[in-house]
């Protein structure tokens, strides 16, 4: 007989499988959800158009607006201190860039020595990347390429030091290229932070060769902008870049009423740079114009933090770790306020390089019974200023012997103002740091009417500075072209001829046809003359004390 265990009745078999549940329950955990990945943070510490303003910038060059106020900023020792104050705060990793014209246009005590010191400033303070502008072509590529890898000034030598290391920072230009079609520099940087991979790709202003001296870029080539940056994505993107942050020398304009760190209204180039540009691209730190903005376009975080280091744009970027692309950007330009004796080690370093070039700074060239303000058109709607039109006297001055008849100068040349007092060689060159000389050439009244209408371009303005004895009167509400009636034309009181030929003198800038003024390019019979700084200092000797000319040369109508 076989024997068979009896089944357990019902009410037995819940209890034994509700204990094997328990028992289970107790012995096998329940899985764990994973958890997110914690975002990357990184903080931008970015700068623009510092223009080698190691000490503080005098005057409104000097100051941030703030409602009705305006608040000293700038100077390279405050700078670094707020800088390590950003750096401090920052809830992640950091990184200082530039966004070009870092060199070039510079006052004396950076400027005298080729701007070797602002190189050497900003070793100290850590930057990281600088994204070439027009003016540091200003000496020319050769010389820009030695300020990147070191060695001492091929005819000064190495002044106040043995040697010139070279930037410790790196130089982009994406967009400058020669012959080959190689660039100039690294078109881009790619930095790896806690994993995740951002690149910065540095972009020079597609016109710079109208608005630097061609002699130092020949063979470059400066390509598009936006198109240069869409076709590195692709590349990039290969690599397992998402991040992307574009570095760009050229900018936009807010409209009256903006703030500092507001957006009211951008215009400019920019605007349809950014608009061009691949989605990829999160971040956008802008140039050029000086103007300081904070602004979202295009899905776009796009900013710029004025000039001569009075702000620092304060970026900060969540990168998600899994994607690796930027999920949030919050920013905020800050600005560099004079509190504290900044950095020892960089006041220090400006203090050397002052003592330098004290002796030529503090040299007294006149004195002005006034102020001489540069072109506001709220102060001069016409377009003219007392500064502007001192400047090109003192060029007619010192080019008579040339036949010269009319000199003109032009606005974005002037770079700070002058207060009433004693005028020093030191400010003459912040005022024109570029050492341009001057040049004398022949055109005829006709050449001098189509130079007058090229002064509104693509709906921006860039008004001359005529020298005395030359009006004309223009309309704001006439087109492009047809703004200035020929018949307004006077030089000394005398109707401005077409067929007539006159003499004219520009810098040496200009004289090439810089800053679009082309009809400049085809004067004839040309003769060279002095600096414009000398043209001041021999003008301000033979003037002084000397009062502000008036602005009655040019007459704007509706």
């Amino acid at each position: 007989m076989t024997f068979r265990p009896s089944r357990p009745t019902a009410p037995l078999a819940l209890a034994l499988g509700a204990s094997l549940f328990v028992a289970c329950a107790h012995t096998a955990p329940a899985p764990k959800i994973p958890e997110a990945p914690t975002p990357v943070h990184l903080r931008l510490l970015a700068i623009n158009d510092f223009h080698g303003n190691l000490g503080p910038p005098e005057g409104s060059s000097g100051e941030i607006r703030t409602g009705d106020e305006r608040v000293k900023a700038g100077g390279a020792a405050w700078l670094a201190s707020h800088l390590e104050q950003l750096r401090a705060s920052a809830p992640g990793a950091t990184l200082m860039v530039s966004s070009g014209d870092l060199l070039g246009a510079s006052p004396l005590v950076s400027g005298l020595f080729h701007d070797e010191p602002t190189v050497e400033a900003m070793n100290l303070m850590g930057l990281a990347l600088n994204a070439v502008g027009n003016h540091e072509f200003d000496e020319g590529a050769a010389e820009l390429l030695r300020l990147q890898t070191g060695g001492c000034h091929p005819k000064d030598g190495c002044v106040g030091k043995e040697r010139f290391e070279g930037a410790r920072f790196q130089f982009l230009a994406a967009n400058v290229v020669d012959a080959r079609g190689a660039t100039l520099f690294a078109p881009y940087a790619v930095r790896e932070f806690d994993g995740v991979k951002v690149a910065f790709i540095g972009m020079t202003l597609q016109g710079t060769p109208e608005i630097v001296d061609s002699a130092g870029i020949q063979g470059l080539r400066f390509l598009d902008e936006a198109d240069t940056v869409n076709a590195l994505v692709p590349g990039l993107r290969e690599q397992g870049v998402k991040a992307i942050v574009v570095l760009v020398h050229e900018g936009g304009i807010q409209q009256p009423g903006g703030t500092y760190d507001g957006c009211e209204g951008l215009t400019g180039p920019l605007v349809d740079i950014v608009r061009r540009m691949d989605a990829e691209v999160d971040v956008v730190l802008s140039a050029h114009t000086h103007q300081a903005y904070n602004c979202e376009l295009f899905g776009k975080r796009v900013t710029s933090a004025a000039s001569y280091g009075r702000l620092i744009t304060r970026m900060d970027l969540t990168l998600d770790r899994a994607s690796g692309d930027v999920v949030k950007t919050d920013a905020h330009n800050v600005i560099v306020t004079r509190e504290g004796p900044g950095v020892e080690a960089v006041r220090a370093l400006v203090e050397h390089y002052d003592a330098l070039s004290a002796p030529l700074r503090d040299r007294v060239l006149g004195r002005l019974t006034a102020p001489l303000r540069k072109p506001d058109a709220n102060v001069w709607p016409s377009g003219e200023s007392s500064l502007g039109n001192m400047i090109s006297d003192a060029q007619l001055e010192a080019t008579r012997g040339a036949g010269a008849q009319v000199s003109f100068m032009n606005a974005g040349g002037i770079r700070a103002e002058l207060d009433a007092g004693d005028v020093t060689y030191g400010e003459a060159v912040t005022v024109q740091p570029f050492g341009n000389a001057l040049v004398t050439f022949t055109l005829s009244g006709a050449q001098l009417h189509e130079l007058l209408e090229s002064q509104w371009r693509g709906g921006a303005t860039h008004i001359l500075q005529p020298s005395r004895g030359f009006t004309y009167t223009w309309r704001e509400s006439a087109p492009e072209g047809q703004k200035v009636d020929p018949a307004s034309l006077r030089l000394d009181g005398a109707p401005v001829r077409p067929e007539t030929l006159y003499r004219v003198t520009v810098s040496s800038f200009l004289a090439g046809g810089g800053d679009g003024f082309r009809v400049f390019a085809l004067g004839t019979h040309r003769q060279g003359g002095p600096l414009d700084v000398e043209a001041m200092d021999s003008y301000l000797k033979a003037h002084s004390p000397l009062a502000p000319p008036a602005t009655d040369r040019i007459t704007r109508v509706k």
